[in-house]
């Protein structure tokens, strides 16, 4: 994911994740359209993931993704939340997303939140 990110000519600070998402902390250059990039690593990924015959039970990404904007000064809580992942992971992915909107104050309705 890092070299697909270097290839969009971003800067990957970190990227980790748990059994069902992954969190990727980047600084998204100008010329890219986010989803592009979303959907290159994806695309990518899998095929990485189905190459190498890493976690047997991986079908495919979700169709969507969720990404925020962050604030320079944010960016050491950033990383240090995205590095301890498996420390924090006692709730469900869709725990954790519905807390992070409510927490920025993100409007949403939950039926077309998640697939």
């Amino acid at each position: 994911m890092t070299g697909i990110l270097r290839h969009h000519k971003c800067k990957s600070f970190i990227i980790n994740g748990v059994e069902d998402h992954v969190h990727i902390l980047t600084h998204l250059h100008p010329s890219v359209a986010l989803s592009a990039l979303v959907q290159s690593i994806k695309i990518s990924s899998h095929t990485f993931i189905d190459r190498k015959g890493l976690f047997p039970g991986f079908t495919n990404w979700q169709d969507g993704y969720g990404a925020f904007t962050y604030d320079n000064k944010a960016l050491p809580n950033l990383y240090r939340y995205i590095e301890n992942q498996e420390r924090h992971h006692g709730i469900s992915f869709e725990e954790e997303y519905i807390s992070l909107l409510k927490e920025h104050g993100v409007e949403y309705d939950e039926k077309y939140v998640f697939d």
